[in-house]
């Protein structure tokens, strides 16, 4: 699953796997929605989404897909596309992929976020269009005491990234339902997961470790992973020794989710990445390195394994494996690969993008830079000023002052008024 305040990270014309064709934009999509009676899905991705390269080789297509397709109007959205940003915002998706169901009548179905298995993914979706998970359906069936909508409720919300909201909804209970869905394990995890984002919210590191440590001591599945990286993150700046007490007993839990949920022939849990870098981010946290690297070196064979020497078979898995080596330092592995990769996915900005990035991040302007060239001439929206951030980077290393000038005044021209934040961070670059 992709965060897209971490999309600096691993960012990236048209997608690498073949668009699925639909509405012009999302407004038509919801408009023949209404006139056809029918219910709009929401694919809300984008072309440097790992996850979304998941969905895309593993789940969105065959027969269920098809049948899926013929009950619904399906339109998918681009993050990097200022129309499609805006629904973002509207509708406060906050990862990708996130899946969102609109009902002819306009009101929210549910929604699905990242990735899951197809077993997973088309049951969980139908439900979803029968109209069982409707927000005003679930708490009418809460109020009359059903602890499963209360639960369903508190998960909508949560998915709405509505903690506040959300519990405050909960204390308009009837006292009896309060009284008793104390008592109901979903209903208590549902709620410690809205107690995590109101204390993310906060800022407060005091509060995101403990809410975060309550939730990591239930059974919480394939969200492990994203807790646990609340937890390391909201311990970073204790001293090592008291960070280590705090991440020492989540281990044994931890290594035994890899086991049986990730590395294993049929995981549960779609998200391999993130289930790996917080693994090794977490034995970083105890301050073993040997098992940092153990982890990271599964990660890599898995992928490897999944790939059988064919980048373009799986993007997920090959995409993974270069995270992977990101994160192993794997220097010489890892230059090889890139440049692989940009060979097998010629048709998008990505590859070249993030090569020609690295390589200027090391001091290596002059090498970058013709591959940020390369990648500029297919890349689009918000991803022009990604591209030229970069650009003006290796072009001030060479000095070349003059041209990345010009470059700003071009992209900041062409994106600026559709994304203003990153055209001000562009225009920074002229500054430090």
């Amino acid at each position: 699953m992709k965060h897209l305040l971490a999309a600096a990270l691993l960012a990236a014309v048209a997608p690498a796997w073949a668009a699925h064709e639909g509405p012009a934009s999302l407004d038509a999509a919801l408009a023949q929605g209404k006139r056809e009676h029918k219910p709009v899905l929401v694919d809300f991705q984008a072309v440097w989404c790992y996850s979304c390269y998941f969905m895309a080789s593993h789940v969105l297509n065959g027969k269920e897909f098809d049948d899926l397709s013929s009950k619904v109007v399906f339109y998918e959205a681009d993050a990097d596309k200022p129309a499609d940003q805006a629904y973002m915002k509207k509708w406060t998706v906050h990862f990708l992929p996130t899946y969102v169901a609109i009902g002819p009548d306009g009101e929210e179905l549910g929604r699905i976020l990242a990735e899951r298995p197809r077993e997973t993914f088309y049951p969980e979706i139908n439900g979803i269009l029968s109209g069982d998970a409707k927000l005003s359906k679930l708490k009418a069936d809460a109020t009359k005491g059903s602890m499963a909508a209360v639960a369903e409720v508190l998960e909508t919300y949560n998915a709405r990234y509505a903690g506040t909201e959300g519990m405050a909804w909960f204390n308009t209970l009837p006292p009896m339902v309060r009284n008793v869905s104390d008592k109901d394990k979903r209903v208590a995890v549902a709620k410690q997961r809205l107690a995590l984002l109101q204390a993310k919210d906060t800022k407060q590191d005091t509060a995101i470790r403990d809410a975060a440590v309550k939730l990591l001591a239930s059974d919480i599945g394939c969200d492990r992973p994203y807790v646990l990286d609340d937890l390391l993150g909201a311990t970073e700046s204790q001293h090592p020794d008291s960070r280590q007490g705090v991440l020492e007993p989540q281990k044994a839990a931890y290594d035994q989710f890899l086991s049986t949920q990730v590395f294993t022939a049929t995981p549960a849990c779609a998200d391999q990445r993130s289930a790996v870098l917080a693994g090794a981010d977490l034995e970083a946290g105890l301050r073993d390195p040997a098992a940092e690297q153990a982890i990271l070196r599964k990660g890599i064979e898995s992928s490897r394994g999944k790939l059988h020497g064919d980048l373009k078979s799986d993007r997920n898995a090959a995409d993974n494996l270069r995270v992977y080596l990101v994160r192993a330092k794997a220097g010489d592995e890892l230059d090889t690969l890139e440049k692989q990769l940009i060979a097998a996915y010629p048709d998008d900005y990505v590859y070249n993008y993030r090569y020609g990035r690295r390589l200027v991040e090391s001091g290596k302007a002059a090498e970058g830079l013709p591959y940020l060239e390369a990648a500029a001439k297919k890349a689009y929206g918000a991803n022009t000023l990604s591209v030229a951030t970069y650009r003006v980077k290796a072009l001030r290393a060479l000095k070349r002052d003059d041209e990345a000038k010009k470059l700003v005044a071009q992209a900041v021209a062409s994106e600026g008024k559709a994304f203003p934040e990153q055209a001000r961070k562009l225009q920074d670059t002229l500054k430090s």
